[in-house]
């Protein structure tokens, strides 16, 4: 049946989306149920000489289509939003040698105490915390030095082993001359932090191309890989076709790549990100319909903001939204729609004049989890048993077996250098512009 071009299906899905709560049972969700073989050859060591020129797979109501990443506003309708993140990858990995041999390594995972907008710009000294390889041949106390020669003057920077914490080390990095930003001091001595599976020393290629054309702030450990296939042609084309652009910046932590250890998924634990967000982009968010992040770290920047424009419009102004946290509130105000979310956060921006805010999220998505903004994900293949590939189970159901299968038998190169895909939700959501369903 069908009524007023719509499938009664369609209607279904809408009404069981709008009046269904989360009642997601984590410690239910095994690890083992999300894993695939995917063999060492097929995870991309290196770029492809032109970032466009990747694979698309786009998976849309069962369909499954294949083109080149040059192609992808082909596939999105006139006046869809996409929504990237323009943070850049700093220099995060630096090699000290101990005076008595051997090598430490000390990869910087975010600052302690102060925002990443403040560290980068820090003088002399700053505080952050670390991962260390080779911390059993680091003494507390002990300070590490290495001389960096990027111009005409000499820098050096020393490395102080403050204290080991649960999940990292506090490392205190100082250096001289002091008026040089910390942002410079990593682009003279650190190295690009290449994801772990790719079993290589970073290279001159991947000061380039581990990063996106179009980021700007300094801050991730690693690279929003769903963006690094735009060019300016792709963009030239998105524009022609009406396709939106906006920007969010979440700067990407070490735990994007921090593995699944536990059984079931209640038991792992996601860090915390932090993302900022504008007033301009929350009011131009709040009249599109069809939205479509553009890699996993900006579908979930969105989806915080969702959950915290509801904690705000509840008066908690506490703007971190812990693992869980999204499905308690679902619990509660499940059928809140995003535009209603997003006007609370609107609205208590501009009650406290304010045009930019920093937020933290660890949200945890996992299969169950009911979407509010996204109607398309533009993503990676991800690794098995990953938080990544949770997140696109949840977003496409079981179908994600037959996306991944698809692309393991036609040649899809894997992870972070690989190839890329278009994911649309089944059936394609229906936006409504208030409460409840707007079929109309």
């Amino acid at each position: 049946m069908d009524i007023c071009g719509l499938t009664v299906e369609y209607l279904l899905f809408e009404l069981n989306a709008a009046v269904s709560r989360m009642n997601i049972e984590p410690e239910k969700i095994l690890i083992r149920d999300f894993t695939y073989n995917l063999p060492h050859h097929r995870i991309a060591g290196f770029p492809l000489p032109q970032r466009d020129q990747s694979k698309l797979l786009v998976y849309k109501n069962g369909k499954i289509t294949d083109d080149q990443f040059l192609n992808i506003s082909h596939y999105l309708p006139r006046a869809t939003h996409l929504v990237l993140n323009n943070t850049r990858v700093i220099e995060a990995r630096l090699l000290f040698q101990k005076p008595s041999g051997g090598t430490i390594e000390i990869f910087c995972l975010e600052p302690y105490q102060e925002s990443m907008e403040q560290a980068m710009l820090q003088k002399e000294s700053a505080v952050w915390k670390c991962l260390i390889g080779g911390a059993s041949k680091w003494k507390p106390g002990q300070v590490l030095q290495k001389k960096i020669q990027p111009g005409d003057e000499a820098l050096i920077l020393s490395a102080k082993y403050l204290q080991k914490q649960e999940d990292f080390f506090l490392i205190q990095l100082s250096w001289q001359p002091a008026e040089i930003s910390f942002v410079e001091i990593l682009h003279a001595a650190g190295a690009i932090p290449l994801p772990p599976y790719i079993k290589r020393a970073a290279e001159k290629i991947d000061w380039e191309r581990y990063q996106t054309i179009f980021g700007k702030e300094d801050g991730s450990v690693a690279a929003p890989t769903a963006a690094l296939h735009f060019t300016q042609n792709v963009f030239n084309e998105l524009k022609t076709s009406g396709i939106g652009i906006d920007y969010i910046t979440l700067h990407v932590g070490a735990g994007t790549f921090k593995p699944v250890k536990t059984d079931n998924i209640a038991d792992h634990q996601m860090h915390a990100e932090p993302f900022t967000v504008s007033k301009n982009f929350l009011e131009r968010l709040i009249i599109s319909e069809k939205i479509v992040p553009v890699g996993t770290t900006s579908l979930r920047s969105l989806e915080s903001l969702h959950w915290l424009g509801i904690k705000l419009g509840n008066k908690d102004d506490v703007l971190e939204l812990t693992q869980w946290e999204a499905y308690d509130l679902a619990e509660q105000y499940g059928d809140v729609s995003y535009q209603k979310s997003l006007q609370y956060f609107i609205d208590w921006m501009a009650f406290y004049s304010i045009s930019e805010v920093h937020c933290r999220t660890s949200l945890l998505i996992v299969p169950g989890y009911q979407f509010k903004i996204p109607a398309g994900l533009v993503t990676n293949f991800h690794q098995p048993q990953s938080t990544l590939l949770l997140l696109v189970a949840a977003f496409i159901g079981e179908d994600w077996r037959k996306v991944y299968e698809h692309a393991l038998q036609n040649d899809y190169r894997f992870l972070s250098y690989g190839d890329s895909s278009l994911l649309w939700r089944t059936p394609f959501p229906l936006q409504s512009k208030g409460e409840g369903l707007n079929l109309y």
